[in-house]
């Protein structure tokens, strides 16, 4: 597999073969005898084989945290002091 990548690594940095057709590319992988998969990628377009070469598994995340909150009423605090009451001259009776 490391060979595959260090490959795909060459392609992408190489301007010519980042444009060349999947007949000179493949040419180009056989002469650099590429793995298989990687070479019938290029030629044939399914990447199957090269998926199973490099490991590749599927990630599909849930997507549950994308959905609305719970609108649920706050909580009051109990109010201690609801059975005071404050006097004309500011004193607190009970």
């Amino acid at each position: 597999m490391r060979d595959t990548i260090d490959m795909l690594e060459a392609i992408g940095s190489d301007a010519s073969l980042r444009r060349a057709s999947a007949e000179e590319l493949t040419q180009v992988l056989v002469d650099a005898k590429a793995s298989e998969a990687l070479t019938a990628a290029v030629a044939s377009g399914n990447t199957a084989a090269l998926l199973v070469e490099l490991g590749h598994r599927e990630m599909n995340s849930p997507q549950i945290s994308q959905v609305p909150g719970h609108d649920e009423e706050e909580e009051q605090p109990a109010d201690d002091d609801a059975d005071v009451v404050t006097s004309a001259a500011g004193h607190r009776v009970h």
